[in-house]
């Protein structure tokens, strides 16, 4: 039986940012998208997902939007500075981000209070584009381990394959949309992290949390991608581990 999407209230800004840029995908793009079944109907729930393109949250969001769970997302605080940008992504309620300040922590009360009114919460646990030279999830960020042990929310892994056809990391112009390159994108089922519950306060079980996450976030790229994901993440602090073991040195900022 076909899963019928749950529609939930959406603000009238995402509407219609939908309404505009939901055509737009559809038209450059042919879509691949499985595992709806381990997106939760109701109540709120963690989506992770791995991060190569500066496409792929749209991607994410046309999936999640598809299943009637439009997602929010926690996003760096610098995009909110930037203008029209920042004025939109308040009016689409997405979360701001302070990264190394006091406020980091007040984004993942406000993400907490969005899980409690059933929201779905978008993360991408790397921070940023992945560093790793052949594009595999790289070593993430603890947050979302804490955001999940403190919430207990449902955490749903989501690995996305294609929208660097689109457009690739960095790049300033996009690919040859003509070909419509199909775009990948797979949930699979929570992660279990009930045995960390109880260390919801545990910095090491904040990273442990994180790390089964992107476990599960690789595993599904691995599955899209057909071949074997490096058996260390790509570290972007030592520049150490991902496919090859190698610094990745090519000029790209931080």
């Amino acid at each position: 039986m076909t899963r019928q999407p749950v529609r939930q209230p959406i603000p009238w800004s995402y509407r219609a940012v939908i309404g505009t840029v939901r055509p737009v995908l559809m038209g450059i793009t042919r879509r691949s998208w499985s595992g709806a079944e381990h997106v939760p109907a109701t109540g709120g729930f963690i989506v992770a997902s791995n991060h190569y393109s500066e496409v792929d949250p749209f991607m994410l969001a046309h999936f999640l939007v598809d299943q009637g769970r439009p997602p929010f997302f926690l996003a760096k605080s610098s995009l909110f500075e930037v203008p029209l940008l920042g004025a939109a992504l308040r009016h689409l309620e997405q979360v701001p981000v302070r990264r190394r300040s006091t406020q980091a922590r007040d984004a993942l009360d406000e993400a907490r209070r969005a899980l409690l009114e059933g929201k779905c919460i978008a993360i991408m646990p790397e921070g940023t584009l992945t560093r790793d030279p052949d594009l595999w999830p790289m070593r993430a960020k603890a947050g979302v381990g804490r955001l999940a042990l403190t919430s207990r929310a449902p955490v749903v892994p989501v690995g996305q394959w294609g929208a660097q056809e689109v457009l690739g990391r960095y790049a300033r112009r996009p690919g040859n949309l003509l070909r419509r390159p199909v775009q990948h994108v797979e949930a699979g089922p929570p992660v279990d992290l009930s045995d960390l519950y109880d260390r919801a306060d545990d910095p090491k079980a904040h990273v442990e949390a994180t790390e089964r996450v992107m476990a599960a976030v690789t595993g599904i790229v691995a599955g899209l991608r057909g071949e074997p994901a490096p058996s260390v993440p790509y570290d972007p602090v030592t520049r150490t581990g991902g496919a090859t073991g190698s610094p990745l040195d090519r000029g790209e900022s931080r």
